[in-house]
């Protein structure tokens, strides 16, 4: 072989070595961080308390409802969007609270999973059949009264420029145009806000918030983060057929075994 092409030859494995063992490097990383047992314990627990909190909640009612009637992506990715920033802002608080002493947060959290659990099982054995229709119900007439006060203010400010006596014609906008557009329309700034609002003091993020001081944060991020989105893509694809075939009294009696079934283990592990 040729000198020159057998130094080439020479570096392209000693650089293809290298690159190797580097990926092979990031990857035995992100396995060990990822493969703990602890990211998975809260990835799971995280999963499990934002599907029996959510599902038939206000912030469920308002990504079905709006989505019948606004494309559904734009609702879905509004939904999404609210629900993960509270889900960050809510692990981020809990990670904060790991400066006060392990054993006060861990009988705090324990406490609370017992009052949630509790105040779950006898609100879902006092629940009527149809909650879930009636919470409905409520969602729907905030939502009306929010359409009217846009078409209310769309109406002032198309009469304010003369938008409603004159046409104006305008350019086809480019995709990313397009894309800031749905994102500032007032249908999206709509769906955030009241997601976001509703979410707030909820029991699922009240729930996050503790999960963050006992569990792996990165665990219990993604796994909120994953469970609101399961949640709200079926609310956005059949939500109300969702609502009317499963019983919001039944999830809410389930979510009360699954709290009081996390204190019980949180018992069973301990504050280490």
């Amino acid at each position: 072989m040729d000198p020159v092409a057998q130094l080439v030859y020479n570096d392209t494995q000693v650089i293809a070595a290298t690159a190797a063992s580097d990926l092979s490097g990031l990857y035995n990383s992100l396995l060990d961080k990822y493969m703990q047992p602890g990211f998975w314990h809260g990835f799971f627990v995280s999963l499990a308390v934002i599907i029996v909190s959510e599902i038939g909640d206000k912030t469920f009612f308002i990504a079905a409802i709006m989505a019948m009637k606004h494309p559904r992506m734009l609702i879905f990715s509004a939904a999404i969007g609210a629900l993960i920033v509270m889900t960050i802002l809510s692990v981020v608080l809990g990670f904060i609270t790991t400066i006060i002493p392990q054993v006060y947060t861990f009988y705090a959290a324990t406490f609370l999973f017992v009052i949630f659990g509790l105040r779950m099982l006898y609100e879902g054995y006092h629940m009527n059949d149809d909650e879930g229709q009636e919470e409905l119900e409520e969602v729907q007439m905030e939502l009306k009264k929010k359409e009217e006060e846009l078409d209310n203010q769309k109406t002032v400010s198309d009469l304010e420029t003369g938008a409603s006596e004159t046409a104006a014609v305008s350019s086809t906008p480019s995709p990313i145009g397009s894309i800031f557009k749905s994102i500032f329309s007032p249908i999206f700034i709509t769906a955030f806000t009241m997601t976001f609002l509703a979410e707030w003091g909820d029991r699922s993020q009240i729930t996050t918030i503790i999960l963050s001081s006992r569990e792996d944060p990165w665990g219990v991020c993604i796994g909120g983060c994953f469970g609101h989105s399961l949640c709200t893509a079926g609310a956005v694809i059949g939500g109300r057929m969702i609502a009317q075939r499963i019983s919001v009294r039944t999830v809410t009696l389930i979510g009360g075994v699954v709290f009081l079934l996390f204190a019980v283990s949180s018992l069973y592990r301990g504050p280490s």
